[in-house]
């Protein structure tokens, strides 16, 4: 059997045990050792082990993961959501379908202060949701609002994701933070677009809300508006700026977090736990894919596997628009049943000198595939974001109805999906005028 044999029976292989609830990192490890022992023999393979994870995981921009993480905890245990959601739903409850705008709004700001979607989801489905089916919201609508809009954490910046190709793609960070801006809030603008737009022609829908605040209450609620403002202040305005980089923007997040939370007196001894808690357990899964994904690529390049899946592809054409259809086929089928950052890391290195050799715009490639990964979080069967939702909600909604509540949000990110690709510019534009 040759290298690419072994290359090609290796990826399948893997995909087969991930599809089989094998942890993805030690799915990757367990084929890319076999793999590179057959290849070669276990002395290689043993030192590949003994030398490479070390190097690789001890890098200074992956700091920044576990610090987003942290911060983004923190923000969900000290409840500093509650504030902003109350107060965007005093002003936008009259309008059509007002809770469910007033929940993508306030998962747009969260995701821009924890970076990760599954803390999105978590933080708001707890909620969003009851306040939403108290009030007469269709079932689907209100869990499908907060199942998709908790998917734009992966997008807007700080993302854990964008932090995570980066540092794999070896493409900058920052570049990618600024890229993710524009998509992210054309994504939620355009959820908000077809709420509206369903809940006019089918108001039904949205129940019956009867908010009438007094000035003194819109006041009032304004007046716990700005720890999430203020966070994403510090740690965007920094980045943006190019006061600090995107790792020491982490450090100073978490750090911002734990001093707003002080200052609001809901830093309690339980809720640190829980949040350093979560950081700790969430970062260990993530460093975990993180060296599978690593020997995963050692074995591929030997294998000589990536190579020839980029001849293959480029022999049909090499023409951009059928390289992104080829690499979207590949995130829909496969964000099935694989979550968004096993998926992310099983695939790069197949990818990027796919991309390389198409000479395609590596910082636009990531926000593309990122928002492919953002459809794999709400894609059934897996769908880990329609889950989280239905866990956190004690199965008062069932997932039958919750991914059913999702196929109009997934339809909406085709379309932003077929935007960001025809409109290169709206990835691009931000990262030019700083860089």
């Amino acid at each position: 059997m040759s290298n690419l044999d072994i290359g090609i029976w290796g990826t399948v292989l893997a995909l087969v045990m991930i599809a089989l609830r094998v942890p993805v990192g030690l799915a990757l490890g367990l084929v890319s050792i076999g793999g590179i022992a057959m290849m070669f023999n276990m002395n290689v393979a043993w030192g590949m082990i003994s030398a490479t994870p070390f190097d690789y995981v001890g890098q200074w921009e992956l700091s920044a993961a576990p610090m987003f993480l942290l911060m983004g905890f923190i923000c969900s245990s000290t409840d500093m959501t509650r504030g902003l959601f109350m107060s965007l739903r005093l002003y936008l409850a009259r309008l059509p379908g007002g809770l469910a705008i007033t929940s993508v709004g306030a998962c747009a700001f969260f995701a821009a202060a924890s970076g990760s979607s599954v803390a999105t989801a978590s933080a708001m489905s707890r909620m969003a949701v009851p306040e939403m089916l108290d009030n007469g919201y269709d079932r689907g609508l209100a869990t499908g609002t907060i199942a998709a809009s908790g998917t734009l954490g992966s997008l807007i910046p700080p993302s854990v994701l964008l932090i995570l190709f980066g540092v794999y793609a070896q493409v900058s960070v920052g570049q990618l933070f600024m890229a993710g801006f524009i998509p992210g809030i054309l994504s939620a603008l355009i959820y908000i677009a077809m709420i509206v737009i369903r809940v006019k022609l089918k108001p039904e829908l949205a129940g019956t809300v009867t908010v009438d605040p007094t000035p003194e209450e819109r006041a009032a609620a304004l007046r716990d508006v700005w720890p999430l403002p203020t966070l994403i202040l510090v740690v965007l305005g920094g980045i943006f700026t190019g006061i600090f980089s995107p790792t020491e923007a982490g450090a100073l997040g978490a750090f911002a977090a734990v001093i707003i939370a002080l200052m609001r007196r809901k830093l309690t001894r339980k809720a640190m736990v829980e949040a350093m808690r979560q950081a700790v357990v969430s970062t260990a899964s993530i460093f975990i894919i993180l060296i599978g994904s690593l020997f995963f690529t050692r074995f591929l390049a030997l294998s000589g596997f990536p190579r020839a899946f980029a001849d293959a592809i480029l022999s049909v054409s090499d023409q951009v628009w059928w390289i992104l259809f080829a690499v979207a086929v590949i995130y829909l089928v496969l964000g099935m049943l694989i979550d968004s950052i096993g998926l992310l890391l099983l695939t790069l290195p197949i990818l990027i000198p796919l991309v390389n050799a198409a000479d395609i715009n590596p910082v636009w490639f990531g926000i593309i595939v990122i928002k492919l990964l953002e459809i794999g979080l709400i894609t059934p069967p897996i769908g880990l974001n329609v889950y989280m939702i239905n866990g956190a909600l004690n199965n008062r909604v069932t997932l039958p109805e919750i991914f059913r509540g999702i196929t109009w949000f997934l339809a909406m990110d085709l379309l932003t999906l077929i935007i960001l690709i025809a409109f290169p510019i709206l990835s691009l534009w931000l990262p030019s005028i700083a860089y």
